[in-house]
């Protein structure tokens, strides 16, 4: 079965929903910044044509089922402050990727922890997810520190696994198990 979209989900700040094309604009500025995307494995977003063309791939991937994109909204200010997605959805092993990313002006903010937060807590209960996996740059540290804050285990290094910006990356693989899970309310974004 295909992970099927759920609902906009809430959290204190934030609600975590499915992205549009209306989202483009906003989602260049993030995408669009050399500092955001540095230890990310996809482009630099040069023009409003490049978020268009990931727009349609990933509108490709979800009609799919192995994927749902989801853009981050601010509640205060109803602006996207970032995305993130569930991809590589194995439906025999009930497990998926996580990906992520937010804007630099909110680096530091717990943003991303509370929306990923009430994601992980979606995927374990409504989607009926038993793992998920996610994959960092080992020079992104905030991101694993993040990772490790929602449960994840590092599971160990897979060398050369990225190729971006014309160079090979070594990546932390990360995991948590529904049974890990704590579901706290910090921990959900509640």
């Amino acid at each position: 079965m295909a992970l099927a979209p759920p609902s906009p989900i809430d959290t204190a700040r934030l609600q975590v929903r499915q992205v549009s094309e209306d989202h483009l604009p906003a989602l260049l500025g993030i995408n669009g910044d050399p500092e955001v995307t540095k230890f990310l494995p996809y482009p630099t977003w040069n023009s409003l044509t490049d978020g268009q063309a990931w727009f349609k791939r990933m509108q490709l991937i979800q009609e799919s089922g192995a994927a749902l994109q989801f853009v981050v909204i601010d509640k205060q200010t109803d602006q996207a402050v970032g995305t993130c997605l569930l991809f590589r959805h194995d439906e025999g092993s009930a497990r998926a990727e996580l990906g992520y990313v937010v804007a630099r002006a909110c680096w530091g903010r717990g943003y991303m922890h509370e929306a990923l937060g009430a994601l992980v807590a979606c995927a374990f209960t409504t989607m009926g997810l038993r793992r998920l996996e996610a994959e960092v740059d080992p020079r992104n540290a905030a991101s694993g520190r993040l990772l490790q804050r929602l449960g994840f285990v590092r599971e160990g290094l897979l060398r050369e696994r990225w190729v971006d910006k014309g160079e090979a990356h070594d990546v932390e693989a990360y995991g948590l198990l529904k049974r890990e899970w704590t579901g706290s309310a910090e921990v959900a974004g509640r």
